[in-house]
């Protein structure tokens, strides 16, 4: 089952102005003001970049980075009410998304190429951030240069990885951003 979210659209781009629909179960999408936020430190990394959004519930992040001129997105989430959102979503937009309907170790040990963008928002109360870092570093998923952005709840000490170091942390509202860029090993 899938639902609308009031005003949950993409905010700049190519599709701005497309409404989106999120699935009904453990949704939490990211809110037009968070993602305003986001997208603005985000905007000068966008143009040409690759992007994984793990944990990507409707694909509004994924969708907004190709709006912005992002050139290949790939999703994964386990959900079923997910991944129905996802397609729906990307129907909207006359698009075929990349989509990995699998536990989030399964697709980082699938994919077979590096990422400049990587979205980790995984379910706040299951703490998985520190596995997930650390599979990103094990399976080569980061490019040199690239950064990993970590939506978790405002207040949360988020981990140290091997291979990635924090170098931003942007609290909006009751929602906080971390950053890690790639560093040596």
């Amino acid at each position: 089952m899938l639902y609308n979210i009031l005003g949950m659209r993409v905010i700049t781009g190519k599709y701005k102005g497309r409404t989106l629909v999120a699935p009904k179960q453990d949704a939490r999408p990211t809110l037009d003001r968070t993602k305003e936020t986001l997208f603005n430190i985000l905007a000068p990394l966008l143009e040409g970049s690759s992007v994984l959004d793990l944990f990507a519930g409707s694909g509004q992040l994924a969708i907004e980075c190709l709006s912005r001129g992002a050139r290949q997105a790939v999703l994964c989430d386990s959900g079923k009410s997910a991944a129905q959102a996802i397609r729906e979503n990307f129907q909207k937009i006359g698009e075929t998304p990349v989509f990995y309907n699998c536990d989030f170790r399964r697709c980082l040990s699938s994919v077979s190429q590096r990422f400049d963008v990587v979205f980790v928002d995984p379910p706040y109360a299951k703490n998985m951030y520190a596995e997930v870092l650390r599979l990103l570093i094990q399976y080569d998923c980061v490019a040199e240069g690239g950064i990993v952005v970590c939506e978790h709840s405002r207040g949360d000490e988020m981990p140290c990885a091997k291979g990635l170091e924090i170098f931003d942390v942007r609290n909006v509202g009751s929602v906080a951003f971390t950053f890690y860029k790639r560093s040596s090993i």
